[in-house]
């Protein structure tokens, strides 16, 4: 990582810790900004495991890019966002719009995977998902999509209001195979799996069991290892 600062510094960088640097690295979107970033919002405690997600969107002549980095720890989930905008017409002025949250895995309320499967008449155990999305909701916030309702009569011009749906949500990241190859889809997933692990952990501690005792200070949280390859994030 040559002169980049590591995550946990002051002791030798675990192995999840220097998987994040190199995936913050390959991203290429000002990694030792963002890792310093990270690392401060993390306060010393360690990544079990993290997605890194970076998406490009081209508005006329201009470029927008902004990265997204979850990182999860045995008590929290690190969000951190990050945004340049170029402030002239050549792109030499740049700013950097940074937010950070720190999210008590506890407080989590649900961890929601979608999935786009290609040819599904054809499905096979073995064939990976071509897209996923990755919806986390801590806050009790709630997105409304509406439009115009239908009786399914393609010759029906009557009006007859709209319908919706209200997904909760905090955040959502889409992950596109076509766009970021299969294996950032498989991690994406991973990455779930190990959030809702750390969750559950979370939300049974201190609960008792079936005999009446606590699990306090019995549960072990789970250890991960995966590396870990976002849409946006809403707030």
């Amino acid at each position: 990582m040559g002169d980049m600062n590591s995550f946990g510094a002051g002791a030798p960088a675990s192995t999840k810790g220097r998987d994040l640097d190199a995936a913050l690295q390959r991203s290429g979107f000002y990694p030792r900004l963002v890792a310093d970033v990270v690392n401060d919002a993390l306060d010393g405690q360690e990544s079990l495991s993290h997605l890194v997600h970076l998406e490009t969107h081209f508005d006329r002549a201009e470029v927008h890019r902004h990265i997204t980095v979850l990182v999860l720890t045995a008590q929290l989930l690190v969000i951190t966002h990050v945004d340049d905008h170029q402030l002239d017409e050549s792109g030499q002025q740049m700013v950097a719009q940074v937010s950070t949250e720190s999210v008590p895995v506890s407080q989590i309320k649900s961890v929601v995977l979608s999935y786009i499967y290609a040819q599904p008449q054809d499905y096979k155990p073995s064939d990976p998902a071509r897209e996923l999305t990755l919806s986390i909701a801590w806050s009790g916030g709630q997105r409304v999509e509406m439009g115009p309702a239908s009786c399914g009569d393609p010759e029906c011009d009557a009006d007859h209001g709209y319908s919706g749906t209200i997904a909760q949500e905090d955040i959502a990241l889409r992950i596109s195979a076509e766009a970021e190859g299969l294996q950032a889809v498989a991690d994406a997933k991973a990455f779930a799996r190990a959030l809702r692990a750390i969750n559950t952990g979370a939300l049974n501690a201190g609960h008792p069991d079936a005999s009446g005792h606590s699990r306090t200070g019995s549960s072990k949280l789970p250890v991960f290892g995966g590396r870990l390859g976002r849409s946006h994030h809403r707030r």
